[in-house]
């Protein structure tokens, strides 16, 4: 308890976030600077990198999101393994910070999502949602010495909320303007926006899962290639194809879309099974490997320019893209023709669109040590707010 006071007592702290998404890409890790706490958070980012997975690492990390090549012992033993990567991955960030791992705080991870499913069903007459994040957090905090929290959406979800997005509550702190109402569109393997209206209040923010950010489009990308490529580098594949107006309607009849938000999704809807009837359709209607990327790209952005049509509320002044898919040129371009808002990338916006999500779990970190309620109720649809993660010293 004593280590717990000193943290509760010291204004400015070093903390690592880390992050590691339904891409699969790689842990992000951010390292920053955090002064003061809730309204009152300042961020001084120090040092951020992408450490990506082996292939084999990342394989066995795919089979997991599979029931028929998932089971309990492979489960098991990546958040073992995960844990001593992100153990390692920390040592790392300190080296490149000239940091000692004795000069850091708080670690905040949010680990590897292998199964989300918010939705309710009842078993034995008890309601039932559930989520797994894996990455154990023990093997983090014994490996390193510093206090680590994880587990992070559970708490959201014992609640009756869907445990996503988290990022809102520190995109708020971040982000919040007198005068614009800006829209925080991360792309990753999922998409999500994060509305801030003008001069808001935290019970006036809302947020919502769009739909497939970058999910679809490597997944059709690594069945063309057979695995050679993960992702369409810079948009280039994509910008080859053109778009099947048809195609893409009947695509966006899916009932997810027209959804009305709280609302979350991930790999079990828009995952492998998604993407091999997407291929299988559009092989169909005689469209080419460019011909499918584009499509794919086209879906992403016109899910979320669509969102935006259907659910958001205020007129949107700016909006800003962070993670993966704002490197996809081709993806930006179709958004801009689409949105009348200002539209630019974290890059534009000077900050780091792959650090984003990373340090939103550094911030989480330093709000659970205070005893301050993280998630948002209105975005998540929980009972009320509450702390968020697991405490591990």
């Amino acid at each position: 308890m004593e280590r717990l006071c000193r943290l509760l007592n010291k204004d400015e702290k070093y903390v690592i976030g880390i992050m590691s998404g339904t891409s699969v890409d790689g842990i992000d890790v951010a390292l920053v600077k955090i002064t003061g706490h809730g309204l009152r958070t300042s961020i001084e980012p120090v040092a951020f990198e992408n450490y990506p997975f082996s292939s084999e690492v990342r394989e066995l990390i795919f089979q997991l999101f599979e029931l028929e090549s998932s089971n309990v012992r492979a489960i098991s033993q990546m958040n073992f393994l995960l844990g001593e990567l992100y153990a390692q991955a920390v040592f790392k960030i300190c080296e490149k910070a000239h940091l000692k791992v004795t000069d850091v705080d708080l670690v905040g991870c949010h680990g590897q999502t292998v199964y989300h499913h918010p939705q309710v069903e009842v078993i034995d007459g008890i309601k039932v949602s559930s989520t797994l994040q894996i990455g154990e957090g023990s093997v983090i905090a014994k490996k390193t010495g510093i206090v680590t929290i994880n587990d992070f959406r559970v708490g959201d979800m014992a609640l009756g909320g869907l445990g996503a997005p988290l990022v809102p509550y520190s995109e708020f702190l971040l982000y919040r303007s007198h005068e614009k109402t800006i829209a925080l569109q991360n792309i990753g393997g999922i998409g999500n926006v994060t509305i801030l209206p003008a001069d808001c209040e935290l019970l006036d923010v809302y947020a919502f899962d769009t739909g497939p950010g970058n999910m679809v489009m490597d997944g059709v990308i690594h069945y063309l290639t057979d695995g050679v490529q993960s992702y369409d580098m810079n948009g280039e594949m994509g910008a080859k194809g053109c778009v099947d107006e048809a195609f893409l309607a009947s695509l966006l009849e899916d009932p997810y879309f027209k959804l009305v938000p709280p609302k979350t999704t991930g790999r079990e809807y828009f995952g492998k099974a998604y993407v091999e009837a997407f291929i299988e359709a559009g092989r169909l209607r005689g469209l080419s490997d460019e011909d499918l990327v584009c499509n794919a790209t086209a879906l992403t952005a016109k899910s979320i320019t669509l969102s935006y049509e259907w659910f958001v509320k205020h007129p949107i002044d700016q909006v800003i893209i962070g993670g993966g898919g704002s490197y996809n040129k081709t993806l930006i371009q179709m958004l801009k023709s689409e949105l009348s808002a200002e539209v630019m990338t974290q890059e534009e916006y000077g900050l780091n669109s792959d650090a984003k999500e990373a340090i939103a779990f550094a911030i989480l970190a330093n709000e659970t040590i205070h005893g301050h309620p993280s998630n948002v109720p209105s975005v998540t649809g929980a009972l009320q707010p509450t702390i968020l993660g697991k405490i591990i010293l």
